[in-house]
């Protein structure tokens, strides 16, 4: 496995502008809550926040948090409205809205609304107060139940805990009453100006670990766990298997013609032509065929 380098930082020596954009630039990419709010004179405003996700299924629980301007120490007006009204709706953001809602996240003066400068549709909620954003693929009414205020300081983020009331999806992007995440185009934040596409192509599997325990990345012998060619994801698709190959596995893969070619060569080299049936097991694994590929692991060890 490759081994790193590591240099390592105090949060407590950097400024609060570098330790905010190495935090952003690192834990990502994040969700975006597309929050629509509204004050207590009436006043909707809507804006982006990416300090967010979702907590609990069982009460349903989403949660993002409006930080305090690192300049003035101020609230955002999101802030401030779901403390006066304490409802808000989370409008997803998928690549068709992703700069309407970059143009709404600008820092309007309070009152301006965000819907109509970023031209937008106010659709109205059946059980909130704030409306919905008619573009968003998804969108979920919430009752904001809590309001944990982290520090007093700048930067200091404000974690609303919503529960979510009602959802709604555009039809486009269901499939037998299932979201289907190759049309659902999601975007995510990176740091700075970055954003990431949750696209069809962009999009992969990983299939969940069986009920029946995997062998776990211990199990393997030495020369597979510090194989100079397999990636920590190789050993993960290892691991998972429930039991390691049976003498009789080896046996059969022996006979193998390209098997034997390769282990006639590493009888004048072991270290090179074992590297050489790594790659080949790397590739089969590739193709996923986890099993056979830790077979002729397996058999490498022999040498």
């Amino acid at each position: 496995m490759k081994t790193t380098k590591t240099k390592t930082f105090d949060p407590n020596t950097l400024s609060p502008k570098d330790l905010h954009s190495l935090l952003l630039s690192t834990v990502a990419p994040r969700p975006i809550c597309f929050a629509s709010t509204v004050a207590a004179d009436g006043n909707v405003n809507l804006s982006p926040f990416s300090y967010f996700n979702v907590f609990s299924s069982n009460p349903p629980v989403l949660a993002f948090s409006p930080t305090r301007s690192g300049r003035d120490n101020s609230l955002k007006h999101t802030h401030q409205n779901v403390l006066d009204v304490p409802e808000v709706v989370i409008n997803m953001v998928n690549y068709d809205l992703v700069t309407q809602m970059s143009l709404a996240s600008t820092a309007y003066a309070k009152g301006i609304n965000e819907f109509i400068k970023s031209g937008l549709t106010e659709v109205p909620s059946e059980l909130v107060t704030p409306p919905r954003v008619g573009e968003a693929p998804v969108a979920f009414e919430c009752r904001v139940n809590q309001i944990i205020a982290l520090a007093q300081t700048p930067g200091a983020g404000n974690l609303a805990l919503c529960e979510v009331l009602r959802v709604h999806i555009d039809e486009d992007y269901l499939v037998a009453d299932a979201l289907d995440p190759t049309k659902l185009d999601l975007v995510g934040r990176m740091g700075g100006d970055y954003y990431v596409r949750a696209s069809a192509a962009a999009l992969f599997e990983v299939a969940k670990p069986k009920k029946q325990p995997g062998i776990g990345v211990d199990a393997l012998p030495l020369g597979i766990r510090e194989s100079n060619v397999l990636t920590g994801n190789n050993l993960g698709h290892l691991g998972s298997l429930a039991e390691l190959p049976t003498v009789a596995d080896l046996e059969a893969i022996a006979k193998d013609d390209e098997i034997q070619m390769m282990a006639h060569k590493m009888k004048a080299n072991p270290e090179r032509h074992k590297d050489q049936l790594h790659w080949l097991a790397q590739c089969i694994l590739e193709e996923g065929d986890v099993h056979k590929a830790l077979v002729i692991l397996m058999y490498a060890e022999r040498f």
